[in-house]
């Protein structure tokens, strides 16, 4: 039993429990591929039967910031490129809480690379949905780390010399426990990885293929996808690290030859997560430390009495 035990009413949820009673406007352009994202994770949420109450959103700058405006659970609006330190933050407090984080590929693999690395290879408990459209759109379509190289924008007019960021073999080399791609053209594939993504203990990485109307209209985005589960064509063991590398290399590469690739890449099911590392040190207890914060009997530990262990 945990703290949500409590107030879980036993009625149904739906994706309707995550939209706000005071419903904003939307102002994601029209075609916007981030509107399938917040479908896939309302339905995610509803075929989990997860109560709003008992899921935090983080998410951080740019169109995909907007999505924490639409969803109604606890939310937290970050600075650009911080969703994932201030993420895990929360779920070393309260492992009860499910965390999400989400940004866009600027946010996430640019100005919030750093963390991205870090926060796979601790394999925090957590899901991260990284919205890919190859662009900052916010901000007017400058490129961003997954901008083909020799995209032309407003600040490249000759084209980007840059060789593009690879999310999901970065994902992989860092440490991601469990690692998607799937597109916003498949909402039914987007909303089953979704599901399976927030279900998995340990770090959960879901590169979101979104396409841009305004500033990326020759994205890959927009051709029909190939689901890598469905297709004949492809054959590998997603428990397989090296299968698993090989083809992510293959499918990074396509998506810049205008083949869209998407579904489970890398799934590691018995890893300890980062809490449970820090439980198995006794770094940390087993009950959330938010629970225990109101707690007026309990004695606090500082960490420097700890220091005659190390001796």
């Amino acid at each position: 039993m945990n703290q949500f035990d409590a107030i879980d009413s036993g009625e149904e949820v739906t994706s309707d429990d995550y939209t706000p009673e005071i419903e904003p406007q939307a102002t994601w352009c029209p075609g916007c591929g981030d509107y399938s994202v917040l479908k896939a994770l309302k339905g995610a949420m509803s075929d989990l039967g997860r109560d709003p109450e008992e899921v935090l959103l983080v998410t951080g700058i740019g169109c995909s910031g907007k999505l924490n405006s639409y969803f109604d659970s606890y939310g937290f609006h970050a600075i650009h490129g911080r969703t994932l330190p201030l993420g895990r933050a929360a779920k070393m407090v309260n492992e009860d809480l499910e965390v999400v984080a989400a940004g866009g590929d600027g946010d996430g693999y640019g100005i919030g690379g750093n963390h991205f690395t870090h926060t796979a290879r601790e394999n925090h408990d957590m899901t991260y949905i990284v919205f890919n459209n190859e662009v900052f759109g916010l901000t007017k379509g400058q490129s961003s780390p997954t901008s083909p190289k020799g995209h032309k924008s407003k600040t490249q007019l000759r084209g980007v010399a840059k060789d593009p960021v690879r999310p999901m073999s970065l994902a992989l080399s860092a440490g991601a426990s469990f690692i998607a791609r799937t597109a916003a053209t498949n909402p039914k594939q987007a909303q089953e990885i979704l599901v399976e993504a927030i279900e998995h203990d340990g770090f959960a990485h879901v590169d979101f293929l979104t396409q841009c109307p305004t500033w990326n209209k020759d994205g890959a985005q927009y051709v029909p996808y190939i689901d890598v589960q469905e297709s004949d064509e492809y054959d590998f063991d997603v428990t397989d690290r090296r299968e698993a590398a090989e083809m992510m290399h293959e499918t990074e590469q396509a998506l810049y030859d205008g083949k869209v690739l998407t579904g489970r890449y890398y799934v590691e099911k018995d890893r300890r997560t980062y809490q449970e590392e820090k439980q198995a040190r006794d770094e940390m207890p087993e009950s959330p430390v938010v629970g225990q914060y109101f707690d007026e009997e309990k004695e606090w530990e500082r960490s420097y009495d700890r220091l005659d262990r190390h001796t």
